[in-house]
């Protein structure tokens, strides 16, 4: 009886992965990051370190970009498997005619904000006329900037934006800029407050965007029923419930090895603030809030009009 019950709890304890023969050879896989590895990627590092990737069949390669703007033009040209990128972009990156489709999401809620420094001369968005704004995804955030500048009476050209590239917050403290666009809550606000010099935000879901997934998982437009990105979106499924459950063993996975350098205040701080923020179904697509997007996309004439969701957004079919 005592055999059969730790059978039985061994069992129940394995992830809910599709199973791979263990004499099978694991598939190369190439993952294309949106930005440096930070806490944004918490389930895709645990699934590597937890073995959920391996379980799964997979042998993921994990490449940061040299340049944020990078991924989607990667794998639209099918030199990478899946890349991390934004909601937001994706409908203008496919009205442009990047042959890309949204597979999973990552982060399930907005991130991004419109940020200042507290104790500068800028209280409300009103007070951006004439000021400079550094982004940097191009794309976007003019869209953004617009959206939320027309909520106060202003207008893009009120403004003049400066691409400063992964450099937001350095840009805004050094008066380089006088507010940057892009900056995550979870993370650019931490990282202010730690240099002394907290920021104001201003919240693009409350000033005129619609609400929005932040980071999605995207692949190539003609993969969109590859079994293969099933079992790497179920990987991380199985991986980002472990974190939740089990937020500072799976801490101790994200700094482990080469990623030392990551145990500091600042991931530390944006860790907490993150985890509720992961989408606990990946693989789920809200079809309303894709659609909803686009309609406001098309409305600013931003798009050229409302495409079919299945032609940029889908539910993987489910593994075998």
């Amino acid at each position: 009886m005592i055999a059969r019950r730790a059978a039985l709890a061994a069992l129940l304890a394995a992830p809910a992965l599709p199973r791979i023969a263990a004499a099978q050879p694991r598939q190369e896989f190439t993952l294309l990051l949106d930005w440096f590895i930070n806490p944004d990627h918490a389930p895709i590092i645990v699934a590597q370190e937890r073995g959920d990737f391996a379980r799964a069949g997979l042998d993921v390669r994990i490449v940061q970009p040299a340049d944020p703007n990078d991924p989607p033009r990667l794998i639209g040209a099918r030199r990478g498997d899946v890349g991390v990128f934004y909601q937001k972009n994706l409908h203008l990156a496919v009205d442009q005619g990047l042959p890309l489709v949204r597979i999973g999401t990552l982060v399930a809620t907005p991130l991004a904000t419109l940020t200042v420094l507290r104790d500068g001369p800028i209280r409300s968005i009103a007070d951006l006329r004439g000021r400079r704004v550094g982004f940097s995804v191009a794309g976007f955030e003019e869209v953004v900037m617009g959206a939320m500048l027309e909520s106060a009476g202003l207008r893009l050209t009120d403004v003049r934006l400066i691409n400063v590239n992964f450099a937001l917050s350095s840009a805004l403290m050094s008066g380089q800029v006088d507010a940057i666009v892009g900056g995550y809550r979870n993370f650019e606000l931490h990282q202010l407050e730690i240099e002394g010099r907290p920021g104001r935000a201003f919240y693009p879901e409350q000033h005129g965007l619609p609400v929005y997934d932040e980071l999605i998982y995207i692949a190539h437009r003609d993969r969109a029923r590859d079994p293969v990105l099933r079992r790497f979106i179920d990987a991380t499924e199985a991986a980002t419930h472990f974190l939740v459950n089990n937020p500072d063993e799976a801490w101790r996975m994200f700094i482990a090895g080469p990623r030392r350098e990551l145990d500091d205040e600042l991931n530390r701080r944006a860790w907490r603030d993150t985890i509720n923020r992961f989408s606990f179904s990946p693989g789920a697509l809200d079809r309303n809030r894709y659609e909803r997007m686009a309609r406001f996309l098309a409305d600013r004439r931003l798009i050229r009009g409302v495409p079919a969701l299945d032609s940029y957004a889908v539910e993987l079919p489910a593994a075998r």
